[in-house]
């Protein structure tokens, strides 16, 4: 027997018992609360469940750009997005000293944290969202229900598990997290400034790393409003001593691993803490079950080097939420056949894949240093210089022949 959504009660009702929705949302970062608004603007009766109001500050800081605008655009959230973060058009990329290329293209930096209160901020009910914390999920053909810590119990149809990397729930539902790569980068973060107080010569810089023993990837600098943010990534033992030193002296520490950067960035310093994350890729397994479905971080991990994953977020987002979701709704039952669709969907099996790729793929190119590997590291940055130095002589030529490839 399928609930009639009709006969809700109130979400805001504190003493309410049992809530009852279409659609429960388990998680309310980035996936979630994006997932949320997207439903609930289209009509469907949601409640988003976190354990905080307010999304904390953390490590991450984002920089979106090229088809992330696009989706972000088609999902209703440009405006938002626009208000809430940092915009730059030109990034200066560089190694050993020199100019690479240079990327002319619309983006936008900000915090996580922001960029998590700008979803929740376009939910049309505010109450949708429930503070509370999800202790048990019961899964079925038909009804879910979910048991809160203060009691409450919720019932949905449709629930929608977007936890990130945390586990524990999935994990009393059977659902296994299989690790593909144990600590396959490191990412450092921080906030830096010129020592004399004056403002940097670039809107924003990439410098890639130099020698492959040093592990580095590149080093991103992009505005935020707390000033230019460093997101250093490495593919390094987190043990190295390297590790404490870009903690301890992080300006001398990168001026050693980064020694063509200093033309660039002339004297600095870092103006807040720095803090660093090691990342395993990992995908869950044993999630194919009636009544729940997983998105985000919580069904597959990304390399952060390969900024891969605000873009498989969104396509996670994108295709269930205006595909699946809504035909779902429309019959009866949430069954296991269900479900299986959105994980077979053509373009989210395709971003799942081609985050992996990209995640080996700026490994290789960073560490290996076979004959191969070398030789394709040096074309890699050859052709994009001389592309650069074409496009410079020609003006536009880079971009007529990319929109004529597009066609």
């Amino acid at each position: 027997m399928t609930a009639d959504i009709t006969v809700t009660e109130p979400i805001a009702a504190a003493g309410t018992a049992t809530i009852v929705a279409e659609i429960a949302i388990v998680g309310g970062g980035l996936a979630g609360s994006l997932a949320a608004a997207v439903l609930a603007r289209a009509g469907h009766h949601v409640v988003l469940v976190d354990k905080r109001a307010v999304h904390p500050d953390e490590f991450r800081v984002e920089k979106i750009g090229g088809p992330q605008l696009q989706m972000f655009r088609r999902l209703g959230f440009i405006d938002a997005l626009a208000n809430a973060a940092c915009r730059y058009d030109r990034v200066l990329n560089v190694r050993e000293g020199k100019v690479v290329d240079v990327s002319v293209s619309q983006a936008y930096g900000l915090p996580y944290a922001d960029l998590v209160a700008m979803a929740r901020s376009q939910l049309p009910d505010p109450s949708s969202l429930i503070v509370d914390d999800v202790t048990a999920i019961g899964c079925s053909d038909d009804i879910q229900h979910l048991e809160l810590a203060s009691g409450r119990r919720i019932d949905a149809r449709l629930v929608v598990l977007a936890t990130g990397m945390a586990g524990a729930l999935g994990y009393k539902l059977g659902i296994k997290r299989r690790v593909l790569a144990e600590r396959h980068s490191v990412s450092f973060g921080f906030t830096i400034a010129r020592t004399d107080g004056t403002p940097f010569d670039f809107e924003a810089l990439t410098c890639y790393g130099e020698r492959t023993a040093d592990g580095v990837d590149y080093l991103s600098l992009f505005p935020v409003r707390a000033g230019m943010r460093a997101n250093l990534f490495m593919f390094r033992d987190p043990t190295d001593p390297v590790m404490r030193d870009l903690r301890r002296d992080t300006e001398a520490t990168l001026q050693r691993l980064l020694p063509g950067l200093q033309p660039f960035l002339g004297d600095f310093r870092v103006t807040d803490r720095v803090q660093n994350w090691v990342m395993d890729l990992s995908i869950v397994e044993g999630h194919l079950q009636p009544g729940i479905v997983i998105i985000g971080d919580a069904f597959q991990t990304n390399c952060p080097a390969a900024g891969t994953g605000v873009a498989r977020l969104l396509v996670d987002v994108e295709r269930l939420c205006t595909e699946y979701a809504p035909r779902w709704l429309m019959t009866e039952g949430m069954s296991q056949e269900k479900i299986a669709e959105f994980y077979s969907d053509p373009d989210k099996i395709a971003a799942d894949q081609q985050s992996l790729k990209m995640a080996r793929f700026r490994q290789a190119l960073t560490s290996r240093d076979d004959i191969s590997w070398n030789v394709r590291r040096r074309l890699h940055f050859l052709r994009r210089r001389i592309t650069h130095r074409v496009d410079q002589m020609r003006p536009g030529w880079l971009a007529q022949v990319r929109s004529a490839l597009r066609a």
